[in-house]
């Protein structure tokens, strides 16, 4: 019943302020009292000029995450998985939990110390080794990669935990079966371990293309500047620029209606292709 309530009060019942995007909306005027203007905010998004750049930005973003992290929350919890010390195991999950409960603003700032031009330390080492400072921060061809970096070392971590509770659910008897009949360490990971937590990690490969709109508002609000613009102006931050900056709100809803369209028709494709290979998928 808490979990309803949660839903009906903070997700469904604030559905009818999506009737925004249909009209100019004003503040002094209200939603009501606003004139109706239809599709022409749906239009003239679809056809401004920034839309091919947000969309390319966004879309390679979220494939760069899908392609290199979501395979690492998984190859980590095999190898937390395989180490026999519980101490050493607990410290180890312990430590690589730690980054998730940072801010982005702490980790912009590491990012910053760790990568700026001058007083970096990277660019310290590179130049202390005879070699010119690099501009992490400042190019846009580095700048999908430092994204990329940044949300690995935070999150992957925190990633593990449910792959980790879906290994210990595996019946212990088939690794006992399994050493029994000779199978070696690699064998064990690769045909029971693996197979046995593939449902989980189908569900969520899943969930993780219904956000592929999404790729990090603040991240990416953080780490933009004007360097590296044409490469970091993301759905997140349109919006946020459009809504809160302009206040023109219509338009702010607009963007959030087409990323959750997006994200929903990418649920339903995959979940038809998992399930015509034979897997299950999340309905």
């Amino acid at each position: 019943m808490p979990g309803l309530i949660y839903f009906l009060i903070f997700k469904i019942a604030p559905m009818w302020g999506l009737i925004i995007a249909f009209k100019d909306y004003s503040p002094f005027a209200g939603i009501w009292g606003s004139p109706w203007v239809g599709f022409k905010y749906f239009v003239d998004f679809f056809s401004s000029a920034y839309f091919y750049m947000m969309f390319r930005n966004t879309l390679v973003i979220s494939l760069m995450n899908i392609i290199f992290y979501f395979p690492a929350p998984i190859i980590l919890a095999l190898l937390i998985n395989e180490i026999r010390s519980a101490k050493f195991k607990r410290l180890n999950q312990t430590i690589i939990y730690m980054p998730h409960f940072l801010s982005w603003v702490v980790i912009t700032g590491i990012t910053f110390f760790m990568l700026s031009s001058d007083i970096g330390l990277v660019n310290k080492f590179i130049v202390n080794a005879g070699g010119e400072p690099v501009a992490f921060l400042s190019n846009p061809k580095l700048f999908w990669w430092v994204l990329l970096v940044q949300n690995t070392w935070k999150e992957v971590g925190w990633g593990t935990i449910l792959f980790l509770a879906a290994i210990t659910q595996i019946d212990p008897s088939q690794y006992e079966a399994a050493t029994i009949d000779g199978a070696s360490r690699m064998q064990r990971l690769l045909r029971i371990t693996l197979p046995s937590i593939l449902p989980t990690i189908i569900v969520l490969f899943i969930l993780r293309l219904g956000q592929v709109m999404d790729v990090g508002f603040e991240q990416v609000l953080l780490m933009g500047n004007p360097f590296v613009r044409d490469v970091a102006e993301v759905f997140d931050t349109y919006s946020y620029n459009q809504g809160i900056n302009q206040g023109n709100f219509s338009i702010a809803v607009t963007v959030g209606i087409f990323k959750s369209l997006a994200g929903l028709i990418m649920v339903i494709i995959s979940n038809r292709i998992v399930k015509r290979m034979g897997h299950t998928g999340i309905y």
